[in-house]
Parts: structure tokens; sequence; C-alpha cells
């Protein structure tokens, strides 16, 4: 029973019990839950494992190591992951400058958000731009 207090269930009440019971065991656990909302709210900050851990309560390397198995995800990378979109929701805006939005949404350095950039959307942040705003204009 232990574990049911330890998982989020998200489930509506028109399930079937047996549904119910599946979804129990595909449910993330509420430390995961946690740290992902926590990554998601401080994006822009500098996030560090320590940091993250201590938020939710837990050993650092017990979360990165749970963290992985859990999202299939190292931890760094889901950080990268989240400040890129959020990047790319920026990228529309015109007004911004790239270095602005790198530095906006996280990044340590320029080189660093275009490393991330490419490697994740295969496109550098200004072809990205082009790309979607030409889109936005058709």
């Amino acid at each position: 029973m232990a574990f049911y207090s330890d998982v989020l269930m998200i489930i509506p009440s028109d399930w079937s019990g047996q549904a119910r019971s599946a979804e129990r065991h595909r449910a993330e656990p509420k430390d995961i839950w946690k740290a992902r909302r926590f990554i998601e709210g401080h994006s822009a900050e500098h996030v560090s494992l320590g940091k993250v851990a201590k938020a939710v309560g837990i050993n650092p390397t017990h979360l990165s190591e749970k963290f992985k198995q859990v999202t299939g995800v190292k931890f760094v990378d889901y950080i990268a992951r989240t400040r890129f979109e959020k990047a790319c929701e920026l990228l529309n805006d015109i007004d911004f400058r790239i270095s602005e939005i790198a530095f906006a949404v996280g990044f340590q350095s320029l080189s660093q958000f275009n490393r991330v950039f490419k490697k994740l959307s295969g496109k550098s942040p200004t072809a990205y731009r082009a790309t979607h705003l030409k889109r936005k204009r058709h």
C-alpha cells in the first residue's frame, strides 16, 4: 500500500477498475514528478542535481539514478530539453535576439545554447527561426 501513496495518480473516474489498476503501475513516482515540475519552474536559473534533490527531499545520487530509470532521460538532458523547448517558443518573437533568448532560458553561454539547439533540432537557432517565421507568414 505504501507504493500507491508514493505515486502520483491522475485517473478519470469513469475508468474501469482493471484500467485503474494497470495505470497505477505505470504512474510516475511522486518525487520524479516533483523534480520535473521544479526543473520546469526554475529552468531559467542555475539548476543543479543537488538543488533539485534538496527541493524534492531525496539524495542527489538516488534522484539521478531514479530520474533516468523512470523518464529514460538523463537529468542534465532533461534540463537541456526543457530550456530548448522554451527557446523554441521565444524564437517565434523577432523582437528578441538569439543571445537574449539563450540566457533568458538558462543557458550559461551562447556556444552551449547553439550546440544543444543544433543537437535537438538539427538546425541552428537562426535557421530554426527563419523556417518557423516563413511558416507563420503563409
